[in-house]
């Protein structure tokens, strides 16, 4: 197996096994899979780090909730009467967008201690690393804690195979249990205790056309639209703020409607994004705007991602921070991340134990021109990973 494939040669640099998996070539298999979302075709790299992980010991399921949009699950030991810990990642990109880059986004060269490519840091690196360091550790976990890996497709579309994994575990139990999940979604290696979840509706009102020189014959879609719009404008939640995220906000983002000019619009849409805090129901908050707006607006719900938030002075968050402090140099402070994860729907399915968000990627990067994640990050977050994993299962 060549080395770009991520397969590293006999020896390890911590002497623990005879045989591990190089993060940064695996980084670079994983960029070198053109996994855009759509179409996604995810399964490939699930496939390449299935087959890696089954070899290590793993048990390894995998998960398509369409065509060619596999997950992976794997998990190893979960013996000693303790919940596993899980780490997260997914495997899908966003598109390149229009503007061209100044390399191949597939190649995944690397060039003055970056390793460019699309997904690099969002979030092919963290995957990578934490399949690295759980493969490193593979030998020693039997009969312990445990760990299991939850691979996803679909999360840059909602984290629609996270959710389609949380369903399945309803009635299979796939998942298993974990008392603690790393997502590994970028932060710099910085740990992260909690986003703001995402509400985003359609709002849809509706008339009667008739034309435009005699509009009292209609029913106008536009001024309903109108109407709602400026009742959004003065919705208040009713929650106080949260100490790390601030206040929850809605933003109408579109609006469109009427066919042309000269007749009376029949229908206009709005875009409403609401970015929720810790504490708020989406489902009383739905309802509480269909009840602010009115009957003459249907409001539709076409992602529902609620927010995650563990409390910092929890003794595992403790834990990672004090991994972390040599690393960074410092010790973490409490902060959030304005994206949000898979964490939302596999929280749930786990029993929402604590979540720490902690990736190598750069934030900054995320869906970026000529994105990058920094080589140094990788193998640092690879050492973090190594004693997360062997403080949580240590007897």
């Amino acid at each position: 197996m060549s080395p770009s494939s991520g397969e590293q040669a006999v020896g390890s640099r911590k002497g623990t096994m005879s045989r591990t998996i190089d993060a940064v070539s695996l980084t670079q298999a994983l960029v070198r899979m053109n996994t855009c979302n759509p179409p996604g075709n995810e399964d490939q790299c699930a496939f390449h780090l299935g087959k890696f992980l089954e070899e290590a010991g793993f048990r390894i399921s995998c998960h398509e909730y369409r065509p060619r949009r596999t997950s992976l699950v794997a998990s190893i030991g979960g013996a000693s009467g303790k919940s596993p810990i899980c780490f997260t990642g997914h495997i899908d990109t966003v598109p390149l967008g229009t503007a061209p880059w100044s390399n191949n986004p597939f190649a995944a060269e690397i060039d003055s201690g970056r390793l460019y490519g699309l997904g690099s840091s969002d979030m092919k690196s963290g995957v990578a690393s934490f399949v690295a360091a759980a493969i490193v550790l593979a030998p020693r976990l039997l009969g312990t804690a445990g760990l299991v890996l939850v691979i996803t497709a679909g999360e840059e579309t909602g984290c629609e195979g996270a959710f389609h994994l949380a369903e399945l575990n309803k009635m299979e139990g796939i998942l298993g249990s974990a008392g603690a999940i790393v997502i590994a979604e970028p932060t710099s290696n910085y740990p992260i205790v909690g986003h703001k979840g995402a509400l985003w509706l359609q709002a849809r009102s509706r008339g009667v056309t008739a034309h435009g020189s005699m509009p009292e014959h209609g029913v106008n879609a536009i001024y309903k639209a109108a109407q709602a719009v400026n009742a959004l404008e003065q919705f208040d939640f009713g929650v106080p703020a949260h100490p790390l995220m601030g206040r929850a906000t809605l933003n109408v983002g579109t609006i469109r409607g009427g066919m042309n000019v000269n007749s009376v619009p029949d229908d206009a849409v709005i875009g409403i994004d609401i970015r929720t805090i810790p504490g708020q129901s989406h489902s009383e908050l739905l309802f509480c705007l269909r009840r602010h707006l009115g009957v003459d607006v249907e409001v539709t719900p076409f992602l529902d991602v609620e927010s995650l938030h563990t409390d910092p002075s929890d003794a595992w968050v403790q834990s990672v921070y004090e991994v972390m402090t040599p690393i960074l140099g410092e010790m973490p402070q409490p902060r959030i991340v304005s994206y949000f994860t898979d964490a939302a729907a596999l929280t749930k399915a786990y029993s929402n134990p604590p979540s720490v968000i902690l990736g190598p990627g750069e934030p900054q990067m995320a869906h970026q021109r000529d994105e990058y994640c920094f080589v140094s990050r990788i193998e640092q977050a690879v050492d973090a990973y190594l004693q997360i994993i062997r403080n949580w299962c240590k007897p």
